[in-house]
């Protein structure tokens, strides 16, 4: 854990320093928000532009250090600790990435942003299958319904299934290579379905293994 709190706090610091650097060299309103074909949409001051990311990083490292310590079932998380706080990782880093992302755009430079984002996004999206699939249950972390968190097995064959499709929904979002055009769909239909499928097989689930055997 020691190596990745260095990592952490050296991303959260460069951005920062990059925030200061590039701050004169920013235009008043910088480019913020880009559609599924990769056109800007939204703006934002040059204050929050620059800065909101690494503050946002800083908000989300602070709730993922405290989430081990208030979970009522913090015993669970040291379980997978290691796949928690490599998910920690992967999250700054992917943050970061979308920073530099937006830094290098509002410095003139042009490219498709969703081509250079959907990738990255499957490859958060893999990784959360491998952190769902050993993770054990918990209040924070996983696929957190009420039959889940009500029943020690749904939880266990929720998240078995469920880690393999958040790394088939992965997996998918990397055919952008091959259809951009089809960028947003890759990773909005597995991004809506699985939760939603996940949701619905849980509650089967549940009953499945609560339910009462025929008397008759």
């Amino acid at each position: 854990m020691k190596e990745n709190k260095i990592i952490i706090l050296g991303i959260i610091s460069l951005s920062f320093i990059i925030a200061i650097y590039l701050y004169p060299q920013m235009p008043d309103k910088m480019a913020s928000h880009w559609n599924v074909q990769g056109k800007v949409d939204g703006y934002i001051s040059r204050f929050w532009g620059l800065f909101l990311m690494p503050i946002v990083s800083i908000g989300l490292l602070f709730l993922f250090i405290l989430i081990p310590k208030i979970d009522p079932l913090k015993e669970n998380i040291e379980k997978f600790r290691k796949y928690f706080d490599g998910f920690i990782v992967l999250m700054m880093i992917f943050l970061f990435y979308v920073y530099l992302l937006t830094v290098f755009w509002n410095l003139g430079l042009r490219f498709n942003m969703a081509q250079l984002m959907i990738p990255a996004l499957g490859i958060l999206f893999y990784y959360c299958g491998i952190l769902i699939e050993n993770a054990k249950r918990n209040w924070f972390i996983g696929i957190r319904t009420p039959w889940t968190l009500s029943n020690e097995n749904v939880w266990n064959k929720t998240h078995k299934i469920g880690g393999k499709l958040f790394k088939i929904a992965g997996m998918i979002a990397f055919l952008v290579i091959f259809f951009p055009n089809y960028g947003g769909f890759l990773i909005l239909i597995p991004a809506i379905l699985v939760p939603f499928y996940l949701i619905i097989y849980s509650y089967f689930e549940y009953r499945k293994q609560t339910s009462s055997p025929n008397r008759f």
